[in-house]
């Protein structure tokens, strides 16, 4: 499923026209971005939680030419599914 399906699913299920369905997709994408970039983290119970993992800096190696390079230390988003969706899935 891609963004317009979701879009679409959502304006079948909640009655919006697609447009609203688009605005209010756009928006909780947007919400949790804003959140994870404040460096908050975002609970939904029983569906999962988004937050953001520090990684530190490390050596890898260019796999074309094997010569070493430095990799710097950023920030990951990350999603931890929670019981309800665990469940739904198996």
């Amino acid at each position: 499923m891609n963004k317009n399906d979701l879009i679409s699913e959502v304006a079948s299920a909640s009655g919006l026209s697609k447009n609203d369905a688009s605005n209010a997709v756009e928006s909780v994408f947007d919400v949790i971005t804003k959140a994870l970039s404040g460096g908050d983290e975002v609970r939904l119970v029983g569906f999962g939680t988004f937050s953001v993992a520090k990684r530190k800096a490390s050596t890898g190696r260019n796999p074309r030419t094997g010569e070493p390079m430095k990799i710097k230390a950023s920030n990951q988003p990350k999603f931890k599914a929670g019981k309800g969706l665990k469940d739904a899935v198996n």
